[in-house]
């Protein structure tokens, strides 16, 4: 597999780096507004309805396993966790994918040295169908796999893997997520922007594996979101344009 993982996380820093820049900030605000609103909603959640969960699933639990209780309760804990975590993604990122791809559009201005204008309220509107279309094409990707691994974290022996697995998998789509900004804008394809990651899948996981911990960072994984769309884009500038290029010529 090609790549280098520090080159991939060093773009969300480059990112992070980019987050106050005059000129950039205005579109930075809103992915930043709904990232804390979603973030207060989903420790909300938790507070509220931790004990309600784990009893809920504890409630399957056969009365002749009582004995293993200890054992059941941090796994299904850890199962409220993840399922929380991964279910706050999904919807901040269905609500913030306008937004991520207009903010993406002007860095790629920035990047590329055109002037970077400001269409208004319009032209995120007229993003939505679009990007709502290109979330649920993320989401049918992501969730059978989801899924196989959530079986795996339940079968003796090979749930030993599970650890690593949610890592890898974690990484994986968050790289995805982020990249599919400036590609969808670009009008590179889902399939398309999958093989040309999996071109450089060491360097897409390096990046998102970054982004997968600062989101695990209370306060900090508040402005991972913009700053994974900033440097996701600085990832597909530097590293995907010109190949995308070639393989549309070579498909055409």
């Amino acid at each position: 597999m090609k790549g280098n993982p520090v080159r991939g996380a060093s773009y969300l820093l480059r990112g992070a780096a980019m987050l106050p820049q005059p000129g950039l900030r205005r579109f930075v605000l809103v992915p930043l507004v709904v990232n804390v609103l979603l973030f207060i909603g989903a420790i909300w959640l938790l507070v509220d309805q931790f004990s309600v969960l784990i009893d809920y699933w504890l409630g399957f639990v056969p009365d002749w396993l009582d004995f293993l209780y200890w054992l059941f309760w941090p796994l299904f804990a850890l199962l409220v966790l993840v399922g929380v975590y991964y279910g706050f993604s999904i919807v901040a990122n269905l609500i913030a994918a306008p937004f991520n791809g207009f903010l993406s559009e002007k860095v790629e201005k920035r990047l590329r040295g055109d002037p970077i204008t400001d269409e208004g309220w319009m032209e995120v509107l007229a993003m939505i169908p679009r990007s709502l279309q290109r979330e649920l094409q993320k989401l049918a990707y992501y969730l059978p796999r989801f899924l196989l691994i959530l079986v795996i974290t339940f079968i003796p022996v090979v749930n030993l893997m599970a650890p690593l697995l949610w890592f890898l998998f974690g990484a994986w789509m968050m790289s995805i997520q982020y990249c599919d900004y400036p590609m969808d804008n670009n009008k590179v394809s889902f399939p398309q922007m999958r093989q040309l990651m999996k071109a450089k899948r060491v360097t897409s996981v390096g990046f998102g594996a970054l982004v997968q911990v600062g989101m695990l960072i209370p306060v900090l994984n508040l402005f991972v979101m913009p700053a994974a769309v900033i440097g996701a884009t600085l990832y597909w500038v530097e590293e995907y344009a010109g190949e995308s290029r070639e393989l549309r010529d070579v498909r055409n």
